[in-house]
């Protein structure tokens, strides 16, 4: 008899082990799908929140170019892409002498990849300064001549003529850090500015970017402004900064 329920014993416990066993896999299993339905519900959120986003801020494009374009029309495509256009019935003037026609008035903008390449670069400080070269290994000698066309040389084996060079081009420590500036102005140099009066509004920016060699003075300032606090040549361009910066 003792034999008997010895035996019985013996076999419930294999029982109870396997129980124990899938209980376990069952509970594991049962918080693997909670887990898993949690972190989608969160990505779906968070794609729905961005999306919203790059919504409201196509929205605000569109009516910034309907308002101020000059009779563009800004077209959204989806939530990353716009088309720009201009009025119907303008004429281009841009001849593709490959395909031997002219081509459309229109722009295509993907948002989603300017927005990118800003988060990118938004805290990057990369402005050489001569505090920057003296601390890197190799840095007058190496790394200059790398970094600026100017000094016409892929080493600087005269480290006093280089730096008597450099210091004219370079600040000693960086002038700029991320966000240091609230809002800009990015300023072309095409002749249809001439057909506005943005000047006020773009001297009102805490910092204005000027492209290539337009000219900033008094006769244009009521369509161009007079801030210039950045200027963005070609390297043609570089022998006329003297004229640039006085405003010729």
């Amino acid at each position: 008899m003792r034999q008997h329920k010895q035996v019985s014993a013996l076999n419930r416990r294999p029982t109870v082990l396997y129980l124990v066993c899938a209980a376990a896999f069952f509970s594991l299993l049962l918080f693997y799908i909670q887990s898993s339905f949690f972190a989608g519900s969160l990505s779906s959120d968070r794609n729905s929140e961005s999306i919203r986003v790059l919504s409201n801020f196509q929205s605000s494009v569109q009516q910034c170019v309907g308002n101020r374009g000059l009779g563009l029309t800004a077209h959204i495509i989806d939530h990353c892409k716009l088309i720009l256009k201009y009025p119907e019935g303008t004429n281009s003037t841009w001849y593709n002498a490959q395909f031997k026609k002219f081509e459309p008035l229109e722009y295509s903008y993907d948002m989603c990849e300017a927005i990118l390449l800003w988060e990118q670069y938004r805290n990057m400080t990369t402005v050489l300064t001569r505090e920057y070269l003296d601390s890197r290994p190799g840095g007058w000698m190496d790394y200059a001549p790398q970094r600026i066309a100017q000094l016409g040389t892929k080493k600087c084996t005269n480290k006093t003529l280089c730096e008597e060079n450099l210091n004219v081009l370079l600040p000693a420590k960086p002038p700029f850090h991320p966000r240091q500036f609230q809002t800009c102005a990015v300023v072309g140099n095409s002749g249809d500015l001439l057909k506005t009066t943005f000047g006020k509004e773009i001297d009102s920016h805490d910092a204005v970017f000027r492209d290539n060699e337009a000219p900033v003075n008094e006769k244009y300032a009521e369509y161009v402004g007079l801030k210039r606090d950045f200027r963005l040549v070609v390297r043609g361009a570089a022998r006329n900064m003297v004229p640039i910066l006085n405003g010729s």
